[in-house]
């Protein structure tokens, strides 16, 4: 069995709408404007990012949670975006397809705020 590390991503309706129609096992394509795919390494953060930051935008936030194949995610570095537990990885969008082929079964749906 190989080894995973478990991320989570904080978004909005839209976006779990097409991770929905994926069968909860993809994130969708970047936007022309978003050219980096942010997952981030803990509960605690995504739980702001959703609550603070998509509530006010969109009238929802969810945090996702997932497991990708830990050997795929070495290639990514862990950036801190701020203070200490402030973890996220920047995956390029050009290179989304291929992690998500790393996800190790289902993304799910662990808060979900309004």
């Amino acid at each position: 069995m190989r080894e995973t590390t478990t991320l989570w991503r904080p978004t909005g309706p839209e976006e779990l709408a097409l991770v929905e129609a994926s069968g909860w096992t993809a994130w969708p394509p970047r936007l022309p404007e978003q050219p980096i795919f942010y997952p981030v390494l803990n509960e605690d953060y995504a739980v702001r990012i959703a609550r603070d930051w998509n509530v006010p935008a969109s009238g929802a936030g969810y945090v996702t949670r997932f497991e990708v194949d830990s050997a795929f995610l070495e290639r990514y570095p862990v950036r801190q975006a701020g203070g200490e537990t402030i973890l996220e990885l920047w995956v390029p969008a050009e290179e989304l397809a291929e992690f998500n082929a790393h996800i190790v079964g289902r993304i799910e749906v662990v808060r979900e705020f309004r």
